[in-house]
């Protein structure tokens, strides 16, 4: 199939356990605040797709605390939802990406305010 090479495996893996770590995290919040309010942004699989690191909007000392007290029943849950050879052993980190992204938006306040004019226009 030529049009089977557009979208490739590691990408689709990628897409499926962000869904289902999502999924599982949020159920898991219901008995561990901690893990609420945690937005999983991304999941970067290895080619050989043993490793997988999960990207989380913003990511407190806490949360990656409960995060790796839950590691091996999240990896339960994908071994479980997902079929693979292996499932993959999960770390978890921010999203540098939003973490850039705000940086630019303070940046970009911090200059809108410093070119506000002091007083009243006048005309």
């Amino acid at each position: 199939m030529p049009g089977s090479r557009r979208y490739p495996r590691v990408a689709r893996v990628n897409e499926v356990l962000r869904e289902v770590l999502a999924e599982a995290i949020e159920r898991m919040a219901d008995a561990d605040e901690r893990l609420a309010l945690l937005t999983v942004t991304a999941v970067q699989t290895d080619p050989d797709l043993r490793q997988a690191k999960v990207l989380f909007d913003s990511l407190s000392d806490e949360a990656l605390v409960a995060l790796q007290d839950a590691r091996l029943r999240l990896q339960a849950v994908i071994g479980q939802q997902v079929r693979l050879k292996w499932t993959p052993q999960l770390s978890f980190s921010a999203d540098p990406a939003v973490q850039s992204g705000r940086r630019v938006e303070d940046i970009l306040t911090q200059l809108r305010t410093s070119e506000e004019p002091a007083g009243p226009a006048g005309d």
